[in-house]
């Protein structure tokens, strides 16, 4: 009968190289992310993204394909992170409450993370255009707020209607607001509030008096 050891091993090995594998891709996104916010596209070719990291070109290119293939993991890799901030938020008791207090965090995600933001919203990169299953996948990490909005619906707050069609509502207003926040025309969060509150409010069941 053979031993179940080598077995344990090895997939501690291969546990240990996928761990391994995914910090390091972890550090190349990131490097990539600091290059692009501090000095631009330009400064995203393999050799230097290589360098900052400390590998060899060849590394980036087994990872990720190539420019372009490395743009969309990075466009791929900023909208985890916004769903990773979402999904951390506590849920609460009343569905709206849960979507009020989602905003503040999706905010402070767009703010906190600008080298993503200008890639995913902003066409930081001139001639990037993700995939349309990048594009997918970028829409469901946001997924999120569907369904809360689907639950408010379903509570009563909501007026019936798909919750799609609230959520890019409330996405366009919270990046209009943030995008003049980024330019320095607004100076705090006083107007993104008004304008997601605004928003929400639009789509609110009107109780009868």
């Amino acid at each position: 009968m053979t031993s179940s050891a080598p077995r344990g091993l090895q997939g501690a090995y291969h546990l240990g190289e996928r761990t391994s594998h995914d910090e390091l891709r972890t550090r190349l996104l990131d490097v990539a992310g600091e290059l692009l916010l501090t000095h631009g596209p330009d400064s995203l070719s393999m050799r230097r993204i290589a360098t900052e990291a400390g590998c060899s070109t060849t590394v980036i290119y087994t990872m990720f394909g190539s420019k372009e293939g490395l743009a969309e993991a990075l466009y791929l890799e900023g909208f985890e992170r916004f769903r990773r901030r979402l999904e951390a938020v506590p849920p609460r008791k009343d569905p709206y409450d849960y979507l009020t207090a989602l905003a503040p965090v999706y905010r402070e995600a767009c703010l906190s993370e600008p080298a993503y933001y200008s890639l995913m919203f902003e066409k930081a990169i001139p001639g990037f255009e993700p995939s349309e299953r990048a594009r997918t996948l970028a829409r469901a990490a946001l997924n999120i707020i569907d369904r809360v909005i689907a639950d408010c619906i379903s509570a009563g707050y909501i007026i019936p209607t798909q919750p799609r069609k609230i959520a890019d509502a409330l996405w366009a207003a919270a990046h209009g607001a943030i995008s003049l926040e980024r330019a320095g025309h607004f100076r705090d969060s006083r107007t993104f509030d008004a304008v997601t509150t605004a928003t929400i409010c639009c789509f609110l069941v009107r109780k009868s008096d």
